[in-house]
């Protein structure tokens, strides 16, 4: 049974889940309107992904990653079980296909953290359930001043930092929506308003034949 969503008139209908993803440069925000997002929704739960690199202390298998071997990824891999994965500083990261594909059906939506890359696997393999999300910051100069007022990084690490962005940037028209994030609240809100207006599509309520047929009885 698909989760139920409330439309204006206050009736509930079943409806199938989304993929929401939420790319961004470093710097501009995603990771909390993420946190802000995940805190605020009960039906939005991060997509948990498997990986290959060590477990770090602290981390909980399951909850921060799935942590599997080289052989087991790459047998998901030739088994096609993966919605989208990459190698990074020869580690392993992928989002399991199974997990997430069950959840849609029963109605309830997954966040992705992903970078340009990733939103672009997934829409390629998902396309009807996947919402994508863009932040971009209100100029390159608040970028670079956001990055380097957080003190942990020199100019080196910083300028690869903002190459890139830019790069990143570049790839903005392969979203579906695009936030400035020039102020953290109100950009919270736009991201929110998406989310909510997306689930009330008319392709995801899947209780709305019914619904209408017994309208005209």
């Amino acid at each position: 049974m698909a989760n139920p969503v409330s439309n204006i008139s206050g009736h509930v209908l079943p409806r199938r889940g989304l993929m929401f993803i939420l790319s961004s440069p470093s710097g501009t925000g995603k990771t909390t309107i993420a946190k802000k997002l995940l805190a605020d929704d009960d039906n939005l739960a991060l997509s948990v992904s498997a990986t290959t690199r060590p477990m770090r202390k602290g981390e909980v298998d399951g909850r921060d990653y799935h942590f599997i071997d080289r052989a087991h990824f790459d047998a998901m891999v030739a088994d096609d079980a993966f919605l989208e994965w990459a190698e990074v500083f020869g580690n392993c990261y992928g989002t399991p296909r199974g997990a997430v594909s069950d959840g849609l059906e029963a109605g309830r939506d997954y966040l992705f953290d992903v970078d340009w890359q990733g939103a672009q696997q997934l829409s390629q393999r998902a396309r009807e359930d996947v919402v994508s999300v863009f932040l971009l910051p209100p100029s390159i100069a608040e970028l670079e001043g956001r990055l380097r007022g957080r003190g942990t990084d020199n100019d080196a690490v910083i300028e690869g930092r903002m190459a890139r962005a830019r790069d990143e940037i570049s790839h903005w028209d392969g979203y579906d929506y695009i936030v400035i994030n020039d102020d953290l609240d109100a950009c919270f809100e736009r991201v929110r308003t998406i989310l909510q207006a997306e689930r009330l599509t008319r392709k995801r309520q899947t209780g709305l034949i019914e619904f209408t047929r017994e309208l005209m009885r």
